[in-house]
Order: structure tokens, then sequence, then C-alpha cells
């Protein structure tokens, strides 16, 4: 088994020049936002669920992004009913969301 079984990674990339890049699109509080929830509901940690920051993952046209692995599922969100959306179905069922998730 796999140190966690799921490890989300939010781009949280901010760009000098002003140009698009996830941190404006508000990545920050959403990966803070999908990191309490999986400790409020006992799903942090190893076995569990990791939420990271990264810095720029290549697909700010895209943004804001985060990506899933082990499967490597990316996705774009909007909200927290987004982000919500993503942790019940993906995290905790298994099955991704396809509404939001990006082409490989």
């Amino acid at each position: 088994m796999a140190f966690y079984r799921y490890h989300v990674f939010f781009c949280t990339n901010q760009r000098d020049d002003g140009s698009q890049c996830c941190s404006l699109s508000g990545a920050g509080p959403a990966r803070d936002f999908l990191k309490a929830r999986t400790k409020a509901l006992g799903l942090a940690g190893p076995g569990g669920i990791r939420v990271n920051v990264a810095g720029c993952l290549g697909r700010c046209a895209e943004g804001p992004v985060a990506v899933v692995y082990p499967e490597g599922v990316w996705y774009t969100y909007v909200d927290r009913e987004d982000l919500e959306q993503i942790l019940q179905d993906h995290l905790i069922g298994g099955r991704p969301v396809e509404r939001l998730r990006l082409p490989d």
C-alpha cells in the first residue's frame, strides 16, 4: 500500500508579471479548504489523503488546477462546492468527477 491513498497537489503559482496563474484564481484558499475538510473528516495522514501546494504545474490557462495521485487525474474548480464534490466522489468514493476533469 502507498503511504497515502491519495495525494492532492494544488498549483498555487503566482506570476510576477500579473498574467494568468492559479494564485489569482484563489488556489491558496481552495487548498486550505480541502486540507481542513480532510482533517475534519479524519481522512488526512498516512494511509489517507495528503493535500499539498505545488509550484507551477504548467496548466495556468486552464486554472485553477489540482492533480490527484496516484491516478494522475487533473481537475479545475470554481468554488468550494466543486472541491467538496472532488472530496466526496473521488477521494472518498473513488470515482473521478468528470465534469471538473481536465484532459490528460
